[in-house]
């Protein structure tokens, strides 16, 4: 068995996906027992607009051992509560997808039951008032949280907006201190084992020969080895979610700096706008087939915060992943294993979770299809959950203002999703598997924030009386608006704790 196991593990591609991959390897692994090395070229980009995550990535880099005041400050980076949906379910609509929970559970009954009941008889206002990161993404106040006994502020579940190149740089000297050993080279044949199939070097354009036990892409949209040289297959999902096409382009940092991401919904797609130190990341997702890249370009740029530092970089997808992540000894991880569109800050996570689930199967050098199914059928799961979730934002709308939302509204959507939609109409029931990466609040925040009609309630919820019910919802929004109050001001809270080297946010501070 000694021999069986991986020695030499190969990435091939660097970038966000690429470093992610080469820290986890080299903190968990160690170089004593598997030596790690990337390989990546200065000629070939990165995609690296990817700048908002959500809160997975908190345990990421703690499991890293990484201080997340240094990453923040090396990344010039902020902080995230949630999402804000605006123009989504009709135009003047704006709602928040803010990460934890609605209120609490009561009785056993999950809260958002007893709030339809209080809402229906007018004796509870909006959802909102019921999330403490909402309340506290809306004041632009931010807290990591703290032991308090009994307290909202005990945990608060938040993520980061960050620049993905400056966090792959970060990570690529993390790794590098850790034994990684990067080549930097363009990869021009694949060599393959003539029986197995499985890969067994590389060669570079330099000459150069690099052997290895299993192979990590990296490299993209392309998938060098994953798809051009394993032809693997690819899983298309572009007739539920149609959008191919996005525009990114950074202009001057804004102030306030809100901590949460904003979607803003227009005719032809959609538009982020994400609050860094140094600069604001925006961009516009749009379907090409009901709109050309100069509309798009039009569209953006004429509703940017501040003004624009560049040209817009284009970028062309297909939404959907490959049918299979693990092939041979190749695992595809990032772009190169497939594509979500950014609207729930997904990218990333893919990423981390991709390498997680190869963690927990860690294999030998071969004999592992057993664990490479599992892990397929796995991760093909939690990939279905999100893309079911990302298609509900585009399915509840009631636009009809353009021909992307006419077709949004009556696509034909898969059975899983079906499915939970007809739950919450009949009972405001929401179910989840185990391995989806949207808890019943996330599925919540969208179905009300977009007006999805649910027809009852538990009807457990009937015996509580209607006096305690009043009181359980007030004494609830009062203690969490005044948690939200009692946060530190966003900017604040990074001057203090994270502020860049160059100081931005100083800088606009001492300016007003």
């Amino acid at each position: 068995m000694k021999n069986s196991k991986i020695k030499n593990l190969i990435i091939v591609g660097g970038g966000t996906a690429g470093w992610m991959s080469a820290a986890a390897l080299s903190r968990i692994i160690g170089k004593q027992n598997c030596k790690v090395t990337l390989i990546e070229s200065r000629q070939i980009g990165t995609v690296g607009v990817g700048e908002a995550t959500i809160p997975p990535i908190v345990e990421f880099n703690n499991l890293l051992g990484i201080n997340s005041d240094e990453m923040i400050r090396e990344t010039n980076g902020t902080f995230k509560l949630g999402i804000e949906f605006i123009n989504w379910g009709k135009i003047g609509d704006a709602y928040m997808h803010p990460f934890g929970s609605f209120g609490r559970t009561i009785l056993n009954v999950s809260f958002w039951h007893y709030w339809k009941k209080a809402f229906d008889l007018g004796i509870a206002p909006g959802l909102q008032a019921y999330s403490l990161n909402w309340l506290a993404a809306k004041e632009n106040r931010f807290f990591r949280g703290a032991k308090i006994p009994n307290s909202p502020l005990t945990k608060i579940p938040h993520a980061y907006h960050f620049d993905a190149n400056l966090y792959a740089n970060f990570l690529r000297e993390f790794s590098e201190n850790l034994g990684v050993n990067r080549i930097e080279g363009d990869v021009k044949d694949v060599i393959q084992n003539s029986v197995s199939g499985f890969i067994e070097e590389l060669r570079l354009s330099d000459g150069s020969v690099v052997k290895g036990d299993f192979f990590i892409d990296c490299t993209g949209f392309k998938g060098l080895l994953i798809e051009q040289c394993l032809n693997t297959g690819y899983e298309d999902w572009s007739h539920v979610l149609p959008c191919d096409r996005a525009l990114a382009v950074p202009s001057e940092a804004i102030t306030p700096k809100h901590p949460y991401t904003k979607s803003i919904a227009h005719a032809i797609g959609w538009q982020w706008r994400i609050p860094l130190q140094h600069r604001t990341g925006n961009g516009m997702v749009y379907c090409s087939e009901f709109s050309d890249n100069q509309m798009a370009a039009d569209i953006l740029l004429n509703n940017l915060p501040s003004t624009a530092l560049s040209e817009p970089k284009n970028l062309r997808f297909k939404t959907g992943k490959r049918k299979k992540i693990w092939n041979k000894n190749c695992l595809s991880i990032g772009l190169a294993s497939g594509f979500m569109e950014p609207l729930e800050s997904t990218s990333i996570h893919l990423i981390q979770s991709t390498i997680m689930r190869f963690f927990s199967l860690f294999p030998h050098k071969a004999d592992f299809e057993v664990e490479m199914n599992y892990f397929n059928n796995s991760i093909d799961e939690e990939f279905k959950s999100i893309r079911d979730f990302l298609i509900l934002h585009y399915k509840l709308t009631t636009r009809d203002d353009s021909e992307l939302w006419n077709y949004c509204r009556n696509m034909e959507i898969p059975d899983s999703l079906k499915e939970k939609l007809e739950l919450y109409k009949s009972g405001s029931w929401i179910e989840r598997n185990n391995k989806e990466l949207f808890g019943v609040d996330s599925w919540l925040a969208v179905l009300n924030g977009q007006s999805a009609q649910a027809n009852s309630y538990n009807p457990l919820v009937d015996t509580l009386p209607e006096s305690e019910l009043e009181k359980i919802m007030q004494d609830t929004r009062e203690v969490l608006s005044q948690c939200a109050s009692s946060m530190p001001d966003h900017e604040h809270f990074i001057l203090n704790n994270c502020a860049s080297k160059n100081n931005h946010i100083a800088k606009n501070q001492s300016a007003l």
